[in-house]
């Protein structure tokens, strides 16, 4: 039979390539396919648009509430804020205590319990004097939270100052004493390539020498939480790297603040009738509302201290180490994401806090779960002592991240424990501020009826 004229190719041209084979669609996870770049850029996309038409609708409605003067004015105009600074000045004397009592024990003029009693009785005054001077006066709350907040981290820094100093006698006193020594930059293969190239000559200290002021002060400012004798220093100051950062602190601190006057103060206000009805629905949608700006500031607020305010710290002392946080975007687990986001803490916790405990028998889960509840106490205390209110709700935010973090190691991991992470920091935070806000408002005012949040 012959066939049909339009089934028929010439003599002199050949077949068409075979162009099926066998092939899963590019959305089944058995094809291998991962680039969803253009899909990514499409949410970026839909995500910018939908967030200008809030931010423009709430100019239309409120108008433009920004003012940056508004901060400094609040504090200049506000005598209470004063002892804020007061109290930072007296910090000071916390500091010098820890450097003497250091003095007095390698000079084995005070007995190793004593210097450990002092070390514990200073630290302690340091956290409770400014708390109680807070407390009493009634400094604005804002101011007050930074404030506690620096305490805090003197509080860690001396922890580690005096525990690295303890290990550092115990070790001159099992070996021979040791000495200072003098190395070759271009000799150590953990230097720089451009300190290799020079040959400069470092002087590494070793115990006691590590025991001068300008030594405990270059640790108090530097971007660091453990102390050590050596840290690693960068080659020079990069003056360009140096001013992008500073530009990028002034432009997204002032970003952050307006968003704030503009965005968080009036979805907070709206919010008083519904808290005060208690009015679920109504809760809920501002609960949703609020999340939204609430989450963009925290983002905000990561990159600009972590990234520019550290680095900035970090370029002007020259101070190597610029792991400030990981990839806790990616984290599968919420224990994953405490891990990455905060570096510094990160590094404090598992050096004075996991370790010690596991070295003395307590078990991973145990510690685990005391490293929780130490980070919660801290978390309630830079929040309940300038609000002058004990509720609470910070350190039970806290302490629930352990149950979730073991179900979401157990039963979730890849994406879905990814969205579990998100879903806990884009929904966790503004409930807490929403609880906040309540019971501030409950407790000086007495009602929520006709009331208004103000930074004034």
């Amino acid at each position: 039979m012959k066939e049909p004229e339009f089934m028929m190719y010439p003599k002199h041209e050949k077949i068409p390539h075979v162009v099926h084979r066998n092939a899963d669609s590019f959305f089944s996870t058995s094809s291998g396919f991962t680039n969803y770049r253009g899909l990514l850029n499409l949410c970026m996309i839909l995500l910018i648009l939908s967030n200008a038409r809030l931010f423009l609708e709430n100019i239309i409605k409120y108008g433009i509430l920004i003012d940056p003067s508004i901060w400094m004015n609040m504090y200049l105009k506000d005598p209470e804020s004063w002892p804020n600074i007061l109290l930072l000045l007296s910090i000071n004397i916390f500091i010098l205590i820890a450097y003497v009592t250091e003095i007095f024990l390698e000079k084995s003029w005070l007995s190793d319990n004593m210097g450990i009693a002092i070390s514990i009785v200073n630290n302690i005054v340091l956290l409770v004097y400014p708390a109680t001077v807070v407390f009493l006066f009634h400094p604005n709350p804002i101011f007050s939270v930074n404030t506690l907040g620096i305490v805090t981290v003197i509080f860690l820094k001396l922890v580690s100052y005096a525990c690295v100093n303890n290990w550092c006698r115990s070790h001159r006193k099992n070996r021979t004493l040791i000495r200072r020594k003098t190395i070759s930059v271009s000799d150590e293969t953990s230097n720089s390539s451009s300190n290799k190239a020079n040959g400069k000559v470092e002087t590494k200290l070793c115990y006691p020498d590590n025991l001068t002021l300008s030594d405990l002060y270059y640790f108090i400012f530097a971007p660091t939480l453990c102390y050590e004798l050596n840290f690693p220093r960068s080659a020079r100051i990069r003056k360009r790297f140096l001013l992008k950062r500073i530009l990028e602190m002034l432009f997204l601190c002032q970003l952050m603040l307006g968003l704030v006057q503009q965005w968080i103060i009036p979805t907070i206000n709206n919010s008083m009738q519904p808290l005060a009805d208690m009015n679920i629905s109504k809760v809920v949608e501002r609960l949703l509302k609020l999340a939204i700006p609430n989450h963009f500031i925290w983002l905000i607020f990561f990159y600009w201290f972590f990234h520019s305010c550290l680095n900035v710290l970090a370029e002007l002392l020259r101070f190597g180490d610029r792991e400030f946080y990981r990839d806790w975007w990616n984290a599968e687990t919420v224990t994953d994401f405490w891990k990455s986001w905060n570096i510094p803490v990160h590094r404090w916790a598992t050096r004075h806090l996991y370790k010690p405990m596991l070295r003395r028998g307590i078990s991973k889960i145990k510690a685990a779960i005391a490293v929780f509840f130490v980070s919660a106490f801290f978390h309630e205390y830079l929040m309940s002592i300038p609000l002058h209110m004990f509720r609470t709700w910070a350190f039970t935010s806290m302490v629930m991240q352990v149950p979730l973090a073991i179900v979401t190691a157990k039963f979730l991991s890849g994406k879905g424990g990814n969205i579990v992470v998100w879903l806990t920091l884009i929904l966790g935070q503004p409930v807490a501020i929403l609880a906040y806000v309540h019971d501030y408002y409950v407790r000086n005012v007495g009602t929520l009826h006709d009331q208004t949040f103000s930074i004034n």
